[in-house]
């Protein structure tokens, strides 16, 4: 019998909020909520975002003023400065985007002046004339001319909307980051939320475990972009800045993984990344419910974590034509200027709409054997039983649609149809769109939507699009869909298209229920959508808590589940725990830098098996072997 890959924990951060305890989600359905929510929620939010803090006593604002009612006072300020919005960058903001310009100089006399000798050109223009002022300085004569130069510029930014992380939270302020990309920092938090919202003790878990059956599986879809990594090291000889030693590896595409092994994890098992574009998650995903589902391993955690709000990357895609850039957005509703308002409709999945808006997210999930769940008393939010993968095949160009998501969406709905039955798949599941707000999107996606649905007759299948709420972030956006339908598993709703007015006349809608306003709607599955740059296809299954009890008691019997449900109250009390305080602003993130590090002599080696410090069962050596044994004799 296969193993099957359940969820017991979720963490992260994205424009919305907090990944753990439904936080994001619930700011995406906030008016739908009963008030008690809302205000937990309104509340949460501005401890995540330093506008008040808790103690004993209460409420207080930074200055240690009591707050009345913080859901109440600050919820315009929460709800104006989370999700879509104009970008608060200082880099997007008056005067504009740090910039050079080249210029030919016609210099009608000669020009001289003064500077460090240390800032002096290695190669020397032949014209130049230096003399030495002092051992600091020297005087530059350059002959009239022309002189090539790069003069200082500040661009205004052509494209404005962002979804940025809630105003006032960072996560490089939580824990001891030295020069950490914005991505690491992301990577570190989300794991770290994760952990503590499972409710599970790390170190007891890894000592029921050979540390060989743990794995790591995470990274972005473009690597670390900012100034600490690779887009600081890329700019850095024409930008006449210094490339320092972190640049360059803390760039690479898998480091949200190495990141987990080293300082948060402590794992020797298995890792690795697999970049996929957008659907780089769902790809990540796949690899862990590969390893449960044989047996290889036990405990994953799987994970993306992207920031790619940097001038250079929005101005990379805008150049492509795929951003919501002021101009389309003017265009697209007759407007001479744009207000805050219209930035925050900036994502329009399914609507008329003119490309989507750069987000930033990490977001992890814990996999586990449903056997071990059961074992350890685990809380389970949900199963993954599979990720499907295809490519487009032949295409007009590497951007241009292809036909991989029919098969990747067509497979799910199949395996959805084996597990749970037609009336699960007919009436109780729902469609969460990669819906990027790009008019292709919109007709290609909405293109396989509907004839998945005819093929298998559904006639009202529910679509959810979230960018319309926290935006497009890239490698991370199905980690965004992931937690969104568990957030919809946990409250009966889905969230709606806010941006929604009408549905393009070019979306293929007839067997597809769109919503501006959240939904209720009780659900047994949800298939997570990701068509990425390239042909790259994948969609996830994701099952109901209530569903997976049905599938474990089956599994397992109703004896072992009764057990499990018992033993889950501890965790559940631990969950909650962290949950109290993370509302409350209190974080720890789990980083440690430099601890009970091992590099080799202190390990206790066998030919079968190797001991390791700190682990209580040691790293098998024997491996499965399905190739047989060679005659020792069949040479001679």
């Amino acid at each position: 019998m296969s193993h099957l890959p359940v969820i017991v924990g979720m963490g992260g951060i994205n424009p919305a909020g907090r990944t753990s305890g439904h936080q994001a989600f619930r700011r995406t359905v906030l008016d739908a909520l009963p008030a008690d929510q809302q205000r937990q929620t309104l509340e949460g939010l501005a401890a995540l975002m330093r506008l008040v803090e808790h103690s004993e006593e209460g409420w207080h604002d930074s200055q240690g003023q009591p707050v009345e009612a913080p859901a109440q006072s600050l919820r315009d300020q929460v709800l104006n400065h989370t999700l879509i919005r104009r970008n608060e960058d200082p880099r997007f903001l008056d005067p504009g985007m740090p910039s050079n310009r080249q210029a030919s100089m016609q210099l009608a006399e000669p020009l001289r002046f003064t500077l460090r000798r240390r800032q002096l050109p290695e190669h020397l223009p032949e014209d130049w004339q230096v003399r030495d002022i002092d051992v600091r300085e020297v005087e530059v004569s350059v002959p009239a001319g022309v002189l090539e130069v790069l003069l200082p510029d500040a661009q205004l930014p052509k494209v404005r909307a962002a979804a940025q992380l809630p105003s006032g939270f960072d996560p490089a302020n939580l824990y001891r980051s030295v020069h950490h990309p914005r991505g690491l920092s992301l990577a570190v938090f989300g794991a770290s939320d994760c952990l503590g919202a499972s409710g599970l003790s790390w170190e007891t878990l890894r000592q029921q475990l050979n540390p060989d059956h743990i794995a790591v599986y995470a990274g972005n879809s473009i690597g670390q972009l900012d100034d600490q990594g690779w887009g600081g090291l890329l700019k850095s000889l024409v930008s006449g800045q210094r490339a320092t030693s972190k640049q360059m590896p803390l760039g690479y595409g898998q480091m949200p993984a190495d990141f987990l092994n080293a300082y948060v994890l402590g794992s020797v098992g298995g890792t690795g990344a697999a970049l996929g574009a957008c659907a780089s998650f769902l790809y990540n995903l796949r690899l862990g419910i590969d390893d449960i589902r044989a047996g290889r391993r036990r405990v994953v955690m799987v994970g993306t974590a992207d920031a790619p709000i940097t001038p250079e990357i929005i101005e990379g895609f805008r150049a492509m034509g795929a951003l919501a850039d002021d101009a389309g957005l003017k265009a697209l509703d007759a407007l001479e200027l744009l207000t805050d308002s219209d930035y925050q409709r900036a994502c329009r999945p399914f609507a008329r709409n003119c490309g989507f808006t750069m987000a930033e997210a990490s977001q992890f999930v814990l996999l586990m054997d449903d056997a071990l769940a059961l074992e350890v008393g685990a809380d389970i939010l949900g199963a993954v039983p599979d990720v499907f993968v295809n490519a487009d095949g032949y295409k007009r160009s590497i951007s241009a649609p292809g036909i991989g998501n029919y098969i990747t969406l067509g497979k799910a709905t199949a395996l959805v149809r084996d597990m749970l039955g037609e009336k699960s798949l007919k009436e109780r599941s729902f469609l969460h769109a990669h819906g990027t707000s790009t008019p292709k999107n919109r007709i290609t996606e909405s293109h396989v939507f509907d004839e998945i649905a005819r093929a298998n007759g559904i006639s009202d299948w529910p679509v959810v699009a979230i960018k319309a709420f926290i935006g497009h972030s890239q490698g991370s956006a199905a980690g965004d869909q992931l937690a969104s339908a568990l957030g919809s598993f946990a409250h009966d709703l889905l969230p709606g298209i806010p941006t929604l007015d009408t549905v393009a006349d070019d979306v293929y809608a007839e067997r597809l229920r769109f919503s501006q306003t959240a939904q209720t709607f009780r659900a047994d599955a949800a298939f997570i959508n990701a068509k990425g740059f390239g042909g790259n296809n994948a969609t996830g299954v994701v099952l109901s808590p209530a569903v997976t009890e049905r599938l474990l008691t089956q599994r397992h019997g109703a004896a072992a589940v009764n057990a499990w449900k018992t033993r889950r109250e501890t965790t559940r009390e631990a969950a909650a725990a962290y949950l109290a305080q993370a509302d409350r602003g209190h974080y720890a993130p789990r980083y440690q830098f430099g601890e009970a590090v091992l590099e080799g002599p202190e390990l206790d080696i066998h030919a079968d098996r190797i001991h390791i410090p700190g682990y209580d069962h040691a790293v098998s050596l024997t491996s499965d072997n399905p190739f047989g044994c060679l005659d020792e004799e069949s040479e001679e």
